[in-house]
């Protein structure tokens, strides 16, 4: 089974361009894959990444990114208490 994740996140103005380099670089490989496996999309003033990762993958690729998301949160808005820097969704693939 293929999962699918969105996340958002919310860079500080002043840290914008950081953030989206970081992101870019973070997950250059995924993203130049063929066929790629990684998107970045920015949505006004949110930088949301789109992931494509096979069920037995996504535990390590998720852990890779909380410790790269650990030396991020800096750059970031809290969204709220609870999401804190991110709004992370993820679910089977259905369909494609």
């Amino acid at each position: 089974m293929r999962k699918l994740s969105v996340i958002r996140f919310k860079p500080k103005p002043e840290y914008f361009d950081e953030f989206v380099q970081s992101i870019k670089n973070f997950s250059r490989d995924r993203g130049t894959a063929n066929p790629p496996s990684h998107y970045i999309m920015r949505c006004k003033d949110e930088i949301i990444a789109i992931a494509i990762r096979d069920a037995d993958t996504l535990e390590e690729t998720a852990k890779n990114g909380v410790k790269w998301l650990d030396e991020q949160r800096h750059l970031l808005e809290e969204y709220n208490e609870i999401d804190k820097n991110t709004i992370p969704l993820t679910g089977d693939i259905l369909e494609s």
